[in-house]
C-alpha cells in the first residue's frame, strides 16, 4: 500500500465520483494555480475545481476510472496498480503534462492508455484524437495490443501505423475512422504528407521510450509532427533512463511537467540477478553460449548481439549445434516485418525457447516469464543495457541478466556500471567450458579498441604501438650521418649538426660516411657552401 500526494485538476468527472475521490482523501485546494489553456466551460453535474489529493492506492477503483475500463482491469488480471500507475494516473487524468522516468516492466503502458481511454470515452468522428510515437514498429504493436486489452469493453477504435509493411491496410484504417493512433515517426509523417492523416482534433501525445528515440535520431522527425498538431494538448512523455538529450526534448516538448520517478535514474529491475563472464574471445563466447543454454534452468532465453551479423552467426550455430532449429528464433533489422511478428508471437507463446535480437527488437518483448538475459555483447549506448535486461524480472518475475565481456569491452562495463549505480559482480567460467585462443587478428583488432578508448578518455595518448605507427618518430633516435659539406644530420631530417664545424670524418659519421662524400666530391659534385 503507497500513499501518494498528488495536486491535480479533476475535470469531465461526475459528482457521484467526485464524492468516492473525497471519501478517498481529496479536499478541494483554492490555492492551486489553473491552466485556463487545458480547462473548457463546465457542464452541469460536472465536477472542475482543482483538488489536493492525498489517497492511499490499493486498487484500481480508487482513480475513479469508469466500469467499462475497471471491467477490462479485471480481465486482464491486474489486481492492484503499480508504483507508476499510482502516481501518474491521477495526474494524467487531472490533464497535466507528465515527465516519467520508469524502467520497462513496471506498468507505465497502462499508467497512460487507461486515463487516456477514460478521456477518449467512445468513438466519436473520423480524425483521431490521441497521438503515440514510440521508437519500433515492436513497440507499437505491443501498445496498440495493450491498447486493445484496456479498450475491449468499450467502441473506442485504434491503429498502428509502421514501416516494413505496406500502407494500404493502415490508410484504410484510418479512412474508416480512428480514435487513437500509435505509430513510429517515420511512417506518420509519410502517411501525414500523403494526407491520410487529420491532426485538427488531437487532444493529446505520448511519447514513449523517449530515450531511444533520441539514440535513433529522430527528432527531425518529432519535431515536424509537433508543426502540425494542435499547440493546445496535453503532453506526456516517458523514457526507461533521463540523459541529458532527453532533458533538452522534454523542455521543449513539456509545459510544466509534473515530474514523476519510481526509481532511480537508469536503475535497473531489482527482480534481476546481474552477472558478468569474463571471457577472452568470440569463440570461448559461443562455448559459454552453448554451455549455458543447455542448463535445466535456462527456460526462455533472450540472447542480445551488437551487430546483425553477430546475430547471425550466433543464431546459426545455436541451431545447428545446440537446439532445434524450431527451437530458436532470431530478429533484426533486415528480417522482414511478418517474419519478425511471426519470432516474437512464437516466442511469446513459449512455442520457441531462445530468441536472438539485436538492440532494436528490445523494446518491443514484453514476456513475462524470460527466465535469463544473455548479453553476448556489450552494448555501445549504455542506457541499452537496462532496457535489454528489462526483458527479465519482469511482472514480480525473477530473471537473471548474463554479460560476456571481453578485455576490450571492459572500458564499456566501466561506464554502464557508472550508469547504474553498482558493480556488477563477476562469475568465473565453468570448467567445462573451453577457452581457446585469441586468433591473432581478433587480439590486434582487441587492442586497437582499446587504444581508441583510451584516446577519448586521454587525447594526447598516442597508442601502445606509438613508434611502430610513427616511423618519423623512431628514426629521428638513430645516429647521424655526415652529409654533403661535412654537415651531420639524423636520418629523420633534424639539422641539429648542421653548421657546427665537423669535419668530415666525424666520429659519429664513422668511416663510410666520410668515404661517400669523397667519392662525391671526386664525382665533380661540390659542396653547398650557401645560397648564391
Amino acid at each position: 500500500m503507497t500513499r501518494v500526494h498528488v495536486l491535480f485538476f479533476i475535470q469531465d468527472i461526475p459528482l457521484s465520483k467526485l464524492q468516492r475521490l473525497q471519501t478517498n482523501g481529496c479536499v478541494r485546494d483554492k490555492r492551486s494555480p489553473r491552466r485556463s489553456s487545458y480547462l473548457h466551460r463546465a457542464k452541469p453535474g460536472v465536477a472542475k475545481p482543482s483538488y489536493l489529493c492525498e489517497m492511499e492506492i490499493t486498487s484500481f477503483e480508487d482513480f475513479a476510472l469508469n466500469r467499462q475500463l475497471l471491467n477490462a482491469v479485471a480481465d486482464a488480471g491486474y489486481t492492484e496498480p503499480t508504483p507508476i500507475q499510482q502516481k501518474a494516473i491521477p495526474v494524467v487524468l487531472g490533464n497535466h503534462d507528465v515527465l516519467g522516468i520508469a524502467q520497462t516492466g513496471t506498468g507505465k503502458t497502462a499508467a497512460y492508455v487507461l486515463p487516456l481511454l477514460m478521456r477518449i470515452k467512445f468513438a466519436q468522428g473520423t480524425a483521431p484524437r490521441a497521438l503515440i510515437l514510440a521508437p519500433t514498429r515492436e513497440l507499437v504493436m505491443q501498445i496498440n495490443e495493450a491498447i486493445g486489452q484496456l479498450a475491449v469493453h468499450t467502441d473506442i477504435r485504434h491503429v498502428a501505423i509502421y514501416g516494413g509493411l505496406g500502407p494500404k491496410t493502415q490508410i484504410e484504417r484510418l479512412q474508416a475512422g480512428v480514435d487513437i493512433i500509435v505509430a513510429t515517426p517515420g511512417r506518420f509523417n509519410d502517411l501525414y504528407r500523403l494526407g491520410e492523416i487529420v491532426t485538427k482534433d488531437l487532444k493529446v501525445m505520448v511519447l514513449d521510450e523517449a530515450d531511444k528515440m533520441m539514440d535513433m535520431g529522430f527528432m527531425p522527425q518529432i519535431r515536424a509532427i509537433l508543426e502540425v498538431i494542435p499547440r493546445k494538448r496535453q503532453n506526456l512523455l516517458f523514457s526507461a533512463t533521463f540523459p541529458d538529450k532527453v532533458e533538452r526534448l522534454s523542455s521543449e516538448f513539456l509545459e510544466a511537467p509534473v515530474r514523476i520517478e519510481v526509481t532511480p535514474q537508469a536503475s535497473t529491475a531489482q527482480m534481476v540477478e546481474q552477472v558478468i563472464y569474463d571471457v577472452p574471445n568470440f569463440r570461448t563466447k559461443i562455448n559459454l553460449l552453448n554451455y549455458l543454454i543447455l542448463q535445466e534452468s535456462f527456460q526462455r532465453v533472450i540472447v542480445f548481439t551488437r551487430t546483425k551479423t553477430n546475430a547471425e552467426n550466433v543464431y546459426k550455430f545455436l541451431a545447428r549445434k545446440v537446439i532445434e532449429a524450431g527451437n530458436v528464433r532470431v530478429i533484426h533489422a533486415n528480417k522482414g516485418q511478418n517474419t519478425r511478428i511471426n519470432s516474437m508471437e512464437a516466442f511469446k507463446e513459449g512455442n520457441v525457447r531462445v530468441l536472438v535480437a539485436t538492440d532494436v527488437a528490445a523494446r518491443g518483448i514484453d514476456v513475462a516469464e524470460v527466465s535469463h538475459v544473455i548479453n553476448f555483447d556489450v552494448p555501445l549506448i549504455y542506457e541499452d543495457y537496462v532496457h535489454r535486461i528489462g526483458r527479465t524480472g519482469r511482472a514480480n518475475h525473477t530473471g537473471e541478466a548474463i554479460t560476456f565481456v571481453t578485455m576490450a569491452e571492459e572500458y564499456h562495463v566501466a561506464k554502464i556500471e557508472k550508469i547504474i549505480r553498482m558493480t556488477i559482480p563477476r562469475r568465473p567460467i565453468p570448467n567445462e567450458v573451453e577457452q581457446t585462443e585469441t586468433p591473432f587478428d581478433e587480439k590486434q583488432d582487441m587492442l586497437r579498441e582499446i587504444d581508441e578508448q583510451r584516446r577519448k578518455e586521454d587525447p594526447t595518448f598516442q597508442g601502445a604501438f606509438h613508434e611502430k605507427k610513427n616511423p618519423l618518430a623512431a628514426r629521428a633516435t638513430k645516429r647521424p650521418v655526415v652529409g654533403r659539406g661535412g654537415a651531420t644530420r639524423a636520418k629523420s631530417g633534424s639539422t641539429s649538426g648542421a653548421g657546427s664545424g665537423l669535419k668530415k670524418r666525424s666520429t659519429s659519421g664513422g668511416p663510410k660516411s666520410a668515404s661517400r662524400s669523397a667519392s662525391a666530391n671526386r664525382g665533380g659534385k661540390k659542396p653547398r657552401s650557401g645560397r648564391r
